[in-house]
């Protein structure tokens, strides 16, 4: 009995490492992903197309560092819808999680230099920075694509290609939207 105790209180648990974690862990990445997604269908249209008055606010409200009103509104927008569903579905989980966490920051830094920062809007974005820092340092767990490649191919080669197959359709992602709406 006490060594049950050890192990559950104290030591690595197995219930805990195969059940828990990567419930609470899919329950993380959705819930980050529900908000990002919600607000991205806040700034486009019922044809997906980014609003005019999202590109008002980025160009006249949020003082977005480094890109031009347009850009950023139109990286945002199009990252808030897109990225939450490699979240969700636990597909290149890691590299969403840091793209969420780069945008949940300018977002917090530019809703700071408004007239409608709050103290529970500054929280809410440090808990969601926290969420997805969790998601990017302990990857999204067995409740994902990304486990079920890895699991299915060891080898370096293998995860080299999916790792490349990725890169190369969000790329394509990116250049489409980039062309198609700029």
């Amino acid at each position: 009995m006490s060594r049950f105790l050890a192990n559950v209180l104290m030591a690595d648990c197995a219930a805990s490492k195969s059940i828990i974690q990567p419930i609470l862990n899919f329950g993380l990445r959705f819930y980050v992903a529900y908000v990002f997604f919600k607000s991205g269908l806040t700034k486009v249209d019922d044809k997906f197309q980014v609003t005019q008055s999202t590109k008002d606010l980025f160009a006249y409200e949020f003082n977005v560092p480094l890109l031009p009103s347009d850009v950023a509104a139109y990286l945002a927008s199009y990252a808030e819808l897109i990225l939450p569903v490699l979240l969700v579905l636990g597909f290149l989980s890691r590299p969403a999680a840091i793209a969420l966490f780069i945008l949940n920051a300018v977002a917090a830094y530019s809703l700071a230099q408004t007239d409608f920062a709050s103290v529970v809007g500054t929280w809410q974005h440090v808990v969601w920075g926290i969420i997805l820092a969790v998601i990017f340092a302990y990857g999204p767990s067995k409740i994902s694509i990304d486990s079920w490649i890895s699991d299915k191919w060891r080898d370096r080669e293998t995860n080299l290609l999916i790792k490349l197959i990725g890169i190369i359709v969000l790329s394509g992602i990116g250049y489409f939207l980039l062309n198609k709406y700029l």
